[in-house]
């Protein structure tokens, strides 16, 4: 049986950013699990804000296109999500928005996120550790796009705190309750496949 594709896409496109660090570590941490990792940043996927009159008159833009085939390219993806103002990133919540337009070879809506594992995870400042955003994007994946999500999540609080210099989370809990997240996510991938 062959490793399972899992996608690492960071919500934030900040310098920076403690999602980006935390998609970095659940990229070596699903290395280790023999898993044919891929990380994504959406800087590399720009994209108009989605606006239904631009779609009708210019179609979906390439990158929208292309960041569709790069998560159907895989049987997991692993979503860091920031949490701004108890919501997801407008970044993340666009190219979720255009994602969901792409229609190849008569694909329904939403094709993208149908037949593939989600996790979802987030690192803030906050001592929630960004849990508003992600009931946000739970909320966007499962009922607004059809998505599985593993129910498993996992939290980051006071994250400028949260990192050692070799970015590896300082608390043991915590980095437990991720190894557990991206093992289930691997599991379910094999599930999947």
């Amino acid at each position: 049986m062959s490793a399972p594709k899992i996608l690492i896409l960071p919500g934030s496109t900040r310098t920076g950013s403690h999602n980006v660090r935390l998609a970095a570590l659940a990229a070596k941490e699903l290395t280790l699990l023999d898993v044919d990792v891929t990380r994504i940043s959406l800087v590399d996927y720009a994209l108009p804000l989605y606006d239904a009159d631009l779609e009708a008159s210019r179609g979906v833009p390439d990158n929208a296109v292309k960041l569709k085939q790069m998560i159907t390219a895989h049987q997991g993806v692993f979503i860091a999500s920031p949490d701004y103002s108890a919501s997801v990133s407008p970044a993340l919540k666009n190219a979720i928005d255009w994602v969901s337009r792409v229609r190849e070879r008569g694909e329904p809506l939403y094709g993208a996120f149908k037949g593939r594992v989600f996790a979802i995870a987030s690192a803030s400042t906050e001592a929630s550790g960004g849990l508003p955003g992600l009931i946000a994007l739970r909320q966007i994946l499962e009922i607004g796009c059809g998505a599985l999500v593993i129910p498993e999540q996992v939290t980051v609080a006071r994250a400028e705190h949260a990192f050692d210099d070799t970015d590896r989370l300082t608390d043991t809990r915590t980095a437990n309750l991720l190894h557990s997240q991206l093992a289930r996510l691997v599991e379910m991938t094999r599930l999947m496949a």
